[in-house]
């Protein structure tokens, strides 16, 4: 799935296998981010994690089981299951359901130097779920009558491979067919090289369009993180206004995000986690905390908290900041690569749980909405190097919802069972 992260090479796959994924680094998961990331797909190969019972605790209905003690118990132990098998420094979940209850719990570091705790009012760069960000910016557009969803792509930016061909639509749902820059073998070692190095969202189309193009419009699903950066050129060019500003008092502002940011620098507001990837040089993991998330742009350059990213769940998924009728052309999904998943426009439906998960090296985020129980579900965690071909924020979430949403396992795939001894 490829809709997850924007992690640079391992960041492509936002939407392959529920966790969609961005590109390396320079995107962040359908799935992420900044710097050469996974988009955030979540991985449809079975995990290894041995955190989920074969059946669901009595008092569990179809939906969502009620957050007892006794559920708490066994989320605390499926948690520390996966840090270890992982090797996750620090990790925060929350789970809020109405009648239900709550569980918000923080494990592990957020910085391996000091050995801070990792607490929940921490701020993380959130890769990919900046895509969210940026198509609602568009949509609203759309309810403004400034432009429509099928209007092409050449309209408004010039130079674009097929671009009196692709649209709006097919660039939000990632139907283009034009090539994912954080693939590009260059661009990936020229981040390693110099992960505090500053690129423009025009440096980033000219490394895209150097590869031909890969499908014709609308043919196939492929997560690219070069379709954001255009949308938010788009969104820049009919407001006349940066998209920082844009996003800051069109989206976040009514949306009520105090604590969401779309920074212009590599600083994080106080307080932060520290980050963590294996996205570099040497292939050893550093601390990434302060690279340049440049890279991602509209893609995935925002940075947000827990409490944020809980509310932003239900408003993105509910549509609050959307007419209706635009709202049921954003949840329109096209299949992507693990069964029961589908991606929008800039949003995914996997098993159920609506919204998008996020990467960028040193950061992931899965802030995902179940209509059916009103339930909310938020992961974020300080590292995106991944286990096995998965990512971190897949694991976790596929471990909790095996015990909360039995029958809505996020990716979709069950778990292996713990072998006993």
């Amino acid at each position: 799935m490829k809709p997850t992260p924007i992690r640079l090479r391992r960041a492509c796959a936002a939407a392959a296998a529920a966790g969609v994924l961005i590109a390396p680094a320079v995107a962040g998961s359908a799935y992420g981010s900044a710097v050469p990331q996974r988009s955030a797909p979540v991985s449809a190969a079975p995990t290894p994690t041995p955190t989920s019972p074969s059946t669901p605790f009595p008092d569990a209905d179809s939906e969502f089981v009620r957050l007892t003690p006794a559920v708490a118990a066994q989320l605390d132990a499926a948690v520390r299951e996966v840090m270890r098998v992982a090797q996750v420094p620090g990790v925060t979940v929350g789970l809020w359901a109405p009648g239900k209850g709550s569980y918000v719990r923080s494990f592990g570091v957020a910085d391996k130097a000091s050995g801070a705790p990792m607490t929940s009012d921490l701020h993380v760069r959130i890769g990919s779920e900046t895509k969210t960000f940026t198509v609602t910016a568009l949509l609203q557009l759309v309810d403004q009558g400034k432009m429509s969803l099928d209007d092409h792509i050449g309209t408004y930016v010039t130079g674009v491979p097929n671009g009196d061909r692709i649209t709006l639509r097919e660039l939000a749902g990632m139907r283009s067919g034009l090539f994912n820059y954080t693939l590009d073998d260059d661009f990936v070692k020229a981040f390693e090289e110099e992960p505090e190095r500053s690129f423009t969202p025009q440096q980033l189309l000219d490394v895209a369009f150097k590869h031909p193009v890969l499908f014709e419009p609308g043919a196939e699903f492929d997560y690219s993180n070069t379709n954001l950066i255009l949308l938010g050129l788009v969104v820049e060019k009919i407001t006349g206004r940066p998209l920082h500003d844009v996003i800051t008092k069109d989206v976040l502002g009514p949306a009520g995000l105090r604590r969401t940011v779309f920074p212009t620098s590599p600083a994080l507001p106080d307080p932060y986690a520290h980050g963590y990837t294996d996205q570099t040089a040497s292939g050893k993991v550093e601390d990434s905390t302060h690279w340049n998330p440049s890279w991602a742009w509209a893609a995935g350059e925002m940075v947000s908290d827990l409490q944020d990213l809980r509310s932003w769940a239900r408003t993105l998924a509910t549509g609050t900041l959307l007419k209706p009728e635009t709202q049921a052309e954003r949840l329109k999904t096209t299949p992507m690569d693990i069964p029961g998943a589908g991606y929008g426009l800039g949003i995914f439906n996997v098993q159920g749980w609506i919204g998008h998960n996020g990467s960028i090296p040193g950061y992931e985020v899965l802030p995902v909405y179940l209509p059916q129980a009103l339930a909310t579900m938020v992961i974020v965690l300080n590292t995106d190097s991944q286990y096995k071909g998965q990512e971190p924020s897949t694991l976790f979430g596929e471990a909790v919802t095996s015990i909360v949403s039995p029958d809505h396992v996020y990716p979709g795939h069950k778990p292996v069972a713990p072998k006993a001894g």
